[in-house]
């Protein structure tokens, strides 16, 4: 339908060009209206206002084909979208970048500018930086849901030993799992203390014994102890690593590796202590075997497969590796400078303690860092008052990174906890929306979503979206959706 005799909706050629750069269109969105003029939309002609200009002259079919709703008599295109999401979108028009607003969904809006057929490029750097962290939550959630209905299925075309496989797995890896699954947790974690105190008990002068050479030795208690609890790590690990469903990746996992240090020194110690004396001096063999047994304090990081704490906290320090970078700077600064200035002050005395500037690097250390161990210090005036200025620099160097480092782990912590709570949160509504007998189907869904990377998440018709926040879809023969504004807001 062409409407005619109106000045805002000129006539257009047959090459669909426009014959007046001032057209203006009547846009409605969420009951917002704003008025657009074609100068500024032909600037983005693939953007969806844009083809508004020209959509007329094809009739109620191309114009439907765009909008949701037309009202002829007052020439207005109706969207039911969210028009605080639309106000950030036009800005294209008018500066050339988007920003997102605060409080609207990151992926949600993108689905918005898809929509309105605006490319992410004019997106803001920061605002695409919330768009990713967002896509990575979304991305966990849906690991973890899936994490959980692997657990939950039972694939009845699968083999005997692939299901013992996925027993015995879940059996190790996943405590929360079942009861017997919580008591075996238990039981490695107080291996790998027993382990520790029998290393650290062991050391003690009056709890070792002298072999026939003069030596001392550990008791062998305690070296009975220590070899049980050497048997149960080993038959840990060979049941994870036989029971894993990827075992490259399984090998080459850090808490797997500190796993390994933790074992392989007590059957290299013990194969050097039975076989080593034939090949070389046996000094050399107790002096390898001596070194060896320190590495035993490798098992104390087996801990942090135990303790949701310690793998936050070794998350923090990864992330703020630049804090700890600027920490470690200050103070090389500061140590270089007052090590130095510290030397120049005391050669005045006779009984100077600082022989030189790398040995008054220690003193630094020392001072900076507030330990003053007495060892070394200043005895002239000016070495006094260069030892005050230098501790209370060490405190301010000290305290300045403290503050990011602590955020990390604080956000990182609640991060986890959101997560985990998002996860039950999406298998309650999955319980609650999807039909019976359709579990199956939920999970390979699921997967597919994990596969795609949700990279266009609200166009698949099988998929209805939860009441929450996530985002993570649901499958169902339902025919209820959330429109994007209610999804918005």
């Amino acid at each position: 339908v062409k409407m005619a005799g109106d000045s805002r909706f000129p006539d257009v050629d047959t090459d669909g060009s426009e014959k007046n750069e001032e057209t203006e269109i009547v846009v409605n969105v969420g009951g917002v209206r704003q008025v657009f003029y074609g100068d500024n939309l032909n600037q983005y002609p693939e953007t969806r206002l844009a083809e508004l200009i020209n959509c007329l002259s094809g009739g109620y079919d191309s114009i439907f084909s765009l909008c949701d709703d037309y009202d002829p008599g007052k020439r207005e295109f109706y969207f039911d979208r969210d028009p605080d999401a639309f106000k950030c979108i036009i800005d294209v028009y008018y500066f050339g970048e988007i920003h997102m607003k605060k409080g609207i969904c990151p992926i949600c809006f993108k689905n918005e500018m898809e929509f309105w057929k605006v490319d992410l490029k004019f997106l803001d750097d920061c605002c695409k930086t919330h768009l990713s962290e967002k896509k990575e939550e979304l991305e966990e959630i849906a690991r973890r849901v899936q994490l959980i209905l692997d657990d939950l299925g039972i694939d009845a075309s699968e083999s005997r030993w692939k299901k013992c496989q996925k027993y015995i797995w879940k059996f190790l890896e996943k405590p929360e799992s079942s009861y017997p699954a919580r008591v075996i947790a238990v039981l490695s974690f107080l291996f790998i203390l027993i382990s520790s105190v029998v290393m650290c008990v062991g050391t003690i002068p009056d709890l070792q014994v002298v072999d026939a050479e003069g030596n001392r030795m550990e008791h062998p208690t305690l070296d009975s102890i220590e070899t049980a609890c050497i048997g149960w790590f080993t038959v840990e690990y060979v049941l994870r690593l036989i029971s894993s469903p990827n075992k490259l990746h399984f090998a080459l996992s850090f808490m797997n590796i500190v796993d390994v240090l933790a074992i392989l020194p007590f059957y290299v110690s013990l194969t050097l202590t039975h076989l080593g004396a034939k090949l070389m001096e046996l000094s050399n063999v107790q002096q390898a075997v001596q070194a060896l047994r320190i590495m035993r304090i490798a098992r104390i990081f087996k801990l942090a497969r135990h303790s949701s704490g310690l793998q936050t906290l070794t998350y923090a320090l990864k992330r703020s590796f630049k804090e700890l970078g600027l920490l470690l700077m200050y103070l090389a600064v500061g140590i270089f400078v007052f090590s130095a200035l510290g030397y120049t002050m005391e050669q005045s005395h006779p009984e100077t303690l600082f022989k030189s500037i790398p040995q008054s690097f220690w003193w630094a250390i020392i001072t900076m860092t507030t330990v003053g161990y007495g060892d070394i210090y200043p005895k002239t005036t000016l070495g006094k008052l260069n030892a005050a200025i230098s501790f209370l620099c060490g405190v301010i160097a000290i305290a300045l990174p403290i503050h990011p480092i602590i955020n990390n782990f604080v956000r990182y912590y609640n991060k986890q906890r959101v997560l985990e709570t998002a996860a039950k949160h999406e298998l309650e509504l999955m319980e609650l929306n999807s039909a019976e007998g359709k579990a199956a189907n939920s999970k390979s869904e699921l997967e597919d979503l994990v596969r795609e990377g949700k990279e266009d998440p609200f166009h698949s018709s099988r998929l209805k979206v939860s009441h929450s926040d996530t985002f993570i879809h649901l499958l169902s023969e339902e025919k209820h959706y959330r429109t994007r504004l209610q999804s918005c807001k």
